[in-house]
């Protein structure tokens, strides 16, 4: 710091004036020049930061409001039946502009021509159905076999690869060897399996997840619990004689949660598009039940000559995905202390 340089002549009662001492108060001795900030206050602050994660966020809790509330805002539900109304286009009044204007191919209003007074949003399916309620029907289900997924990985995997890793030796051995086991099986066969005992649908799909989907993090969760065991918060611990559970879930998984939370994010679009996909090969739900995967295969048999079948619930399901996995993007660059600037 450069110093003001006083010229020899100036008078000693002006040299007083200029240099006033600063008080000192005990009070603020401890206080720090900026506010505290915890890591997890840290990465929510990035993550708000994010348009792209926020605007994902933002879409998410759309549709998810849309799927709990969309079908009771039909007079219709999901399989009900009525062949007069069958293939019928989608019509929103107010929205014609956008394509939803209730005409076919040959320019004709179909609504007009069969005197239909109610107005499919997205239109009908070959017996009838309506598709509006079937959509949110099946998106539904997607949400509910994603909340599935995640609960398997937040008590299964944490708990299997948090144990394991914290005693080690045998124990981790024995336990490693069976997720290995479990990853060598593929989750297709064990679907099948569950098909032929008991039935294609949501039923052995959970059954199925219940038995591999958890390994992933089981893993991910005890690589990290062995790099954080040998710390010196841990060893402190076990000196002052803290039992083994509390230092698993006081000190280990607290420490270990970003790369939890990450891959749970992860996890979420590949269960839903595990389900669409198994619906799409037919070892998923079946019809009449609705889930987007039944749907698009549904559609995809009629696509050329009734395209809105297929474009809808692809449209949906593609929104979905892309919103999880850019949140799940958002989330592993806020958690991860690299990427601090």
């Amino acid at each position: 710091m450069s110093m003001m340089k006083i010229p020899e002549t100036v008078p000693d009662d002006i040299i007083e004036d200029l240099f006033v001492p600063e008080l000192v108060r005990e009070s603020r001795s401890e206080e720090a020049s900026t506010p505290s900030s915890s890591p997890w206050k840290d990465a929510f602050r990035r993550l708000r930061a994010s348009k792209g994660v926020v605007l994902s966020a933002i879409l998410i809790l759309i549709m998810a409001s849309i799927a709990i509330v969309g079908p009771a805002m039909s007079k219709y539900s999901y399989d009900e039946q009525n062949l007069a109304h069958s293939n019928l286009p989608p019509k929103i009044p107010g929205l014609q502009w956008l394509g939803f204007d209730g005409k076919d191919r040959q320019d004709t209003d179909v609504y007009q021509q069969r005197n239909v007074d109610t107005a499919y949003w997205f239109g009908t399916d070959e017996f009838g159905r309506d598709l509006w309620t079937r959509v949110w029907k099946g998106m539904q289900i997607s949400l509910f076999i994603a909340l599935i997924a995640a609960l398997l990985d937040l008590f299964i995997g944490v708990l299997y690869g948090g144990l394991s890793a914290y005693y080690g030796g045998r124990v981790d051995s024995a336990m490693e060897r069976i997720i290995e086991i479990l990853m060598g099986i593929p989750s297709l066969i064990v679907i099948v399996l569950f098909a032929i005992i008991l039935e294609p649908g949501i039923l052995s799909i959970t059954l199925a997840m219940i038995i591999t989907g958890w390994v992933g993090m089981a893993r991910i969760v005890r690589g990290q619990i062995l790099k954080l065991k040998v710390q010196e918060f841990v060893l402190a611990a076990r000196t002052l004689g803290v039992s083994n559970s509390r230092i698993i879930w006081k000190h280990l998984l607290p420490n270990a949660m970003g790369p939890i939370v990450v891959n749970v994010m992860f996890d979420l679009p590949t269960a839903i598009f595990f389900e669409a996909f198994l619906s799409f090969i037919g070892l998923g739900l079946q019809a009449p039940l609705a889930s987007l995967g039944v749907l698009i295969n549904d559609g995809f048999k009629q696509m050329r000559m009734f395209p809105y079948k297929l474009v809808i619930p692809a449209v949906m399901i593609s929104l979905i995905l892309i919103c999880f996995n850019l949140l799940a993007d958002g989330l592993r660059d806020a958690l991860d202390p690299k990427t601090k600037k």
